[in-house]
């Protein structure tokens, strides 16, 4: 069989996926990338994912280095502070609001938040300036077949590739996951998250804000104005039942339900757009690495969406993938770069996925006991000006 050849195939066209194309492309590399659902570049489309992602400060570079920040800045919504409001009482109303304010660390916001529709269509286009760089949307990763100074991967469409390096970006059911025999662990919290967007009364000033009562955190997260008027998107985590109903309500229900629930944070909530429903796991690879592939992002682990963690653990790891690579490129996919790999990104994801998880579990809390705990906790951690600045550092990746 004729194999056409590559440095690395990429398995799954999400973000990671994407991003991971366009930085080792840029860095030289032959890189061929494929998903079996070609992404959805237009905020109209009937599939577009209308959630947002916040890249926070460390991806900034990252992105530079691929060739995608230029792309991207001209969309970002800058996120100056994080406010924590806990809710927590018997009427639906702020009890402790505390701001975590960038400036305290440093000149640049936490991040900059995007929609993910927009995120695809240019990251699409950079890798259309790539010679070196494959992209096949609609065929999918089927099998490989690691050797010692090789792997061979066989796609959808009957294709095949020879290369040096397999690296599986394919999500959190990883088909090159569970090729690999790579097991994991799978937490179930009963939970989902409706996600939205919204126009509100008063404006959000560049603060994302994670309201906490029973069920889990609602995050508001700035947009630019739409219609002349403030704009955020929203993930609502609430039990699976409730989030069905909340899913069914009538326009002008879930805008009162959804307004009650944000305590009132920016006034009238008016959904403007469609509602989607997403289940809420944490999920963690026994290991990142088998011979000549390396996984990535939700295919190695899966957080709830709490505090930006989930695409920028992703974006940690591709960082670390890059570097080893660009360091050392006769190396590209040997065991020396992999084991390196492993060793320094499981255990910082083992700590983190283990950290959103308890942070999660604190705002699911519904017993009026717990909840005065975590409206405690919330104010002790904000009043120690010391212990403030090392969350803020630590929730960025950054150890200062």
């Amino acid at each position: 069989m004729t194999r056409a050849e590559t440095d690395i195939v990429i398995a799954g066209g999400g973000v990671a996926g994407l991003t991971a194309a366009a930085a080792f492309g840029t860095a030289g590399f032959r890189v061929a990338i494929v998903d079996p659902a070609p992404p959805v570049t237009d905020a109209g489309a009937a599939r577009a994912d209308h959630r947002t992602t916040a890249f926070l400060q460390p991806s900034r570079e990252f992105l530079m280095a691929a060739g995608l920040w230029d792309r991207l800045e001209p969309h970002a919504m800058p996120l100056d502070v994080m406010r924590i409001v806990d809710a927590g009482g018997e009427v639906p109303e702020p009890r402790v609001a505390r701001d975590f304010v960038a400036s305290d660390i440093g000149p640049l916001p936490f991040g900059w938040n995007f929609p993910n529709w927009l995120l695809r269509r240019e990251m699409v286009g950079r890798l259309a300036e790539l010679p070196n760089v494959d992209f096949r949307p609609g065929t999918g990763y089927r099998r490989s077949l690691a050797r010692e100074a090789e792997i061979l991967v066989d796609l959808s469409d009957g294709a095949s590739l020879r290369a040096r390096l397999l690296i599986g970006a394919d999500g959190r059911n990883s088909a090159v996951r569970q090729a690999a025999g790579i097991g994991v662990k799978t937490t179930r919290y009963g939970q989902k998250a409706v996600v939205f967007a919204v126009n509100h009364e008063l404006p959000h000033g560049n603060v994302s804000t994670e309201v906490h009562r029973t069920g889990g955190p609602f995050t508001l997260v700035p947009l630019p104005d739409h219609d002349g008027k403030p704009c955020s998107a929203v993930v609502w985590m609430e039990s699976g039942p409730e989030t069905k109903r909340l899913a069914a309500l009538d326009a002008a229900a879930f805008n009162a339900e959804a307004t009650a629930r944000s305590a009132g944070v920016y006034g009238a909530l008016t959904l403007i757009g469609p509602r989607q429903v997403w289940p809420i796991i944490s999920q963690i690879a026994d290991k990142m690495i088998a011979a000549r592939t390396a996984l990535v992002a939700e295919a190695a682990h899966v957080v709830p969406p709490i505090g930006a963690q989930g695409l920028n653990m992703s974006l940690a790891d591709l960082t670390c993938l890059h570097g080893l690579a660009v360091a050392r490129p006769e190396g590209l996919g040997d065991r020396k770069m992999l084991d390196a790999y492993e060793r320094r990104r499981h255990p910082e994801v083992r700590l983190r996925v283990s950290g959103v998880d308890a942070l999660n579990r604190a705002s699911i809390a519904g017993a009026p006991i717990l909840r005065d705990l975590r409206a405690k906790g919330i104010a002790a951690l904000y009043g120690a000006a010391p212990v403030r600045k090392t969350l803020m550092q630590l929730g960025l990746g950054v150890r200062g």
